[in-house]
């Protein structure tokens, strides 16, 4: 998934209100970005961070530059925009670059399912089971190279796993799909300490036949694209 505009780098000031962030321009300007992320962010949310933000000139929207991705040491990258997700996964899908459902010619998004739901993606195909795909956004890393999600409490992520149970129970294929947008780890496992609900849905989901996939990204001021398959630990804790 290409960026539309060329980002730019600036420096994070603050970042409040869940959905604006002062920042630094380098020619010093001094301006509130747009801040594509309700979640916690933790790590990625200090003052003084190296960040890229788009700009636009579009009249219909408030803000000037919508911050995208976090510089972190190494040479690494963290992608903040949780909209990009389902973007990436939808363009990986579509050109069977994702192994495990490869075989499945028809891709449809945002697909009414359970219990008042929408599920992120159905994958149909002739003689195939439906598979029914929901994508989450990881950006926490706490320890060496394991990512791990939840980074808060997600009461509406514990239920996309309870509906995905339900879809394997009834004889589909059910897929938790969590797309790791950052690129200084390896491995993935479920922050129990953060979210006791959402680990032992995670369990129970696991337990019920739920697919558990975690695919990395390739990131760059240019671009989000696919990489390649994380292992998710098995062991998770509540």
């Amino acid at each position: 998934m290409r960026f539309q505009t060329p980002l730019i780098p600036a420096t994070l000031l603050r970042r409040y209100n869940r959905f604006l962030a002062d920042i630094r321009l380098e020619d010093g300007q001094v301006v509130t970005a747009h801040c594509p992320n309700p979640g916690s962010m933790m790590g990625l949310k200090e003052p003084g961070l190296r960040i890229w933000v788009e700009p636009n000139d579009d009249p219909r929207k408030k803000l000037n530059y919508g911050w995208r991705l976090v510089e972190l040491p190494g040479g690494h990258w963290a992608g903040i925009d949780t909209s990009l997700p389902n973007r990436v996964v939808l363009e990986a899908l579509r050109a069977g670059a994702i192994p495990e459902l490869a075989a499945y010619a028809q891709i449809t998004p945002e697909v009414t399912y359970g219990q008042n739901s929408r599920v992120d993606f159905l994958a149909s195909g002739p003689g195939l089971p439906n598979a029914y795909v929901e994508v989450k956004n990881v950006t926490l890393r706490r320890q060496g190279d394991w990512a791990e999600f939840p980074d808060s409490v997600t009461a509406r992520g514990a239920k996309h796993l309870a509906e995905l149970s339900r879809m394997a129970a009834g004889g589909h294929r059910a897929v938790m799909l969590y797309l790791l947008q950052r690129s200084d780890c390896a491995r993935l496992k479920i922050a129990g300490d953060l979210d006791p609900a959402y680990a032992g849905a995670f369990n129970a989901a696991r337990a019920a036949g739920v697919e558990m996939l975690c695919y990395g990204t390739r990131i760059g001021p240019d671009a989000v694209e696919i990489g390649h398959a994380v292992p998710v630990d098995p062991t998770t804790q509540i």
